[in-house]
């Protein structure tokens, strides 16, 4: 029986011992890409943690702990393109302001040129009239204690010739000295004299002004619709549409003012918050649809 006892467990260490060199043999599988990654991302979390730690034991301050690195880099970037963007798109506005102000310079040299060449002309004409002219008889006066004597008349001073330029600046120097209604008969008459000038269109406009000042809105409105005919991309315009729509909005046509406005948001989307303001109050007042 002790044998037998015995036999069992020496049995059972045989068994194992052979079973340990195949045991042994046994490869382990190795860890696969994914695994590696996880374990990269615990050992950079571990890193984190750590120099966290001896942060706050060293500095006894509050930690501010960042985003992953390449999280933050994202954002960073992300912040950055759109500070561009930002700024190209200020730069894009300035170029086209810086555009506009350069060919509306233009236009004026034009202009001036033109009454230039325009008075020059006149001129001519005047000389040549007065050379051509027969020269006036001496008018008889009488000449205190000498009698009757004979002398030329004293000849009245010519007007100025005045340029479609000095005109416009005429008119705009009433306009801002508050005589509004020397600012509208001047502005009338440049308009009719000058109606195909370059400026005509401003002028119609600071003549709407100045109807407006005295709430001659039928008028005024007549005079914003000839500023703003094929809707100029000028300073002005965007306030004259706006101040059409007032003038509408006077004369009882909430309608016709909202549909003014709307082609003021569609025409302007870049005008002065000022503008857009009144643009605003204005849509109010007419009670227009959202």
């Amino acid at each position: 029986m002790k044998l037998r006892r015995l036999a069992l467990p020496l049995a059972s260490v045989l068994v194992l011992a052979t079973a340990a060199p195949a045991l042994a043999q046994t490869p382990i599988d190795p860890l696969d890409a994914r695994d590696s990654r996880r374990l990269d991302r615990m050992e950079q979390v571990l890193r984190e943690l750590r120099a966290i730690v001896f942060q706050g034991r060293d500095s006894g301050k509050p930690v501010m702990v960042q985003p992953a690195e390449t999280d933050y880099q994202l954002q960073e970037l992300t912040r950055r393109v759109g500070d561009l963007e930002q700024s190209l798109t200020r730069v894009n506005g300035q170029l086209e302001v810086a555009t506009h102000d350069l060919a509306q310079a233009r236009h004026d040299l034009d202009a001036v040129k033109a009454d230039n060449k325009a008075l020059a002309a006149r001129a001519t004409s005047l000389e040549q009239a007065q050379t051509q002219a027969p020269a006036a008889p001496p008018t008889m006066t009488m000449s205190s204690g000498a009698g009757l004597a004979g002398a030329p008349s004293e000849a009245a001073p010519a007007a100025p010739l005045q340029t479609s330029s000095e005109a416009f600046t005429q008119a705009r120097q009433l306009m801002l000295s508050g005589d509004y209604s020397g600012a509208e008969a001047a502005f009338q008459d440049y308009v009719a004299r000058y109606g195909d000038s370059p400026r005509a269109p401003e002028a119609r406009y600071w003549l709407g002004k100045t109807l407006t000042a005295r709430s001659a809105y039928s008028d005024a409105a007549t005079a914003y619709i000839g500023a703003i005919r094929g809707w100029p991309a000028t300073p002005w315009a965007p306030d004259a549409v706006v101040e059409l729509a007032r003038s509408l909005v006077a004369l009882k046509k909430p309608s016709d003012a909202c549909q003014t406005l709307d082609e003021f948001t569609r025409r302007y989307p870049k005008a002065t918050p000022a503008v857009q303001n009144r643009a605003a109050t204005t849509r109010t007042q007419a009670k227009c649809a959202a």
